[in-house]
């Protein structure tokens, strides 16, 4: 079994953290729009603004070539924070074993059979 911090594009981030504003699925990918907080070891870490916790970018986390995705459970609940700004929560648990991703939190429960890694693509 594999933890998310195993995964080269996900060694310096902190997904317990980071804000899931948006799930893309299609055919062949699963894409989760984070607010993706970075830890002082990855290259693009930038000190917290004054009225954050953590460093913050904004990204989009996508597991492609998938040939099966199949949602345990699944919620449409929505969060606000201080500043009014809405999110599905965050990613609580991210593994892989077995061929399949397992990945989990306030927005669902999700398996997503793939043999590629987890790519994060970031924002301007």
């Amino acid at each position: 079994m594999k933890n998310y911090t195993d995964f080269a594009d996900l060694a310096h981030v902190f997904l317990e953290d980071s804000y899931v504003l948006a799930i893309d699925e299609t055919p062949v990918s699963l894409a989760f729009t984070l607010d993706l907080v970075l830890t002082p070891s990855h290259p693009r870490y930038h000190e917290p603004r004054a009225d954050e916790q953590h460093c913050y970018v904004d990204a989009v986390l996508t597991i492609s070539a998938a040939t099966k995705t199949e949602w345990i459970t699944r919620s449409t609940q929505t969060y606000r924070d201080a500043t009014g700004e809405e999110d599905l929560g965050n990613i609580d648990s991210f593994r892989y074993h077995d061929g399949y991703y397992e990945i989990a939190g306030d927005w669902g429960h999700v398996r997503v059979s793939s043999t590629a890694e987890p790519q994060l693509s970031y924002k301007a």
